[in-house]
């Protein structure tokens, strides 16, 4: 079979839609006395062990699955990063 790879994905909103979790952290940070904060966005964070033959193979696997149910593309935006393989499966 292939070989395993760590995909990180990183999914935000896209500018201009509201993100309420986000101006609450801010509140938050600003209540604590961080007043120089300006804006927060919250996202997410995914990490992905997959089996691929190679890298490319691997990516083109986590990209489609950020677009069929990882992320709406609606709202979110994501990018996604494949690290070296795993011959192991430590991660």
């Amino acid at each position: 079979m292939g070989e395993q790879y760590l995909a990180k994905v990183y999914i935000t909103l896209k500018p201009g839609v509201l993100d309420p979790q986000g101006e609450a952290v801010k509140q938050g940070l600003v209540t604590m006395g961080y007043e120089g904060v300006k804006e927060v966005r919250v996202g997410k964070y995914l990490e992905v062990l997959l089996e691929a033959e190679d890298g490319h193979e691997a990516f083109k696997q986590v990209d489609e699955m950020c677009r069929r149910l990882l992320s709406n593309p609606v709202i979110e935006r994501y990018r996604c990063e494949i690290a070296g393989s795993r011959e192991d499966g430590e991660t």
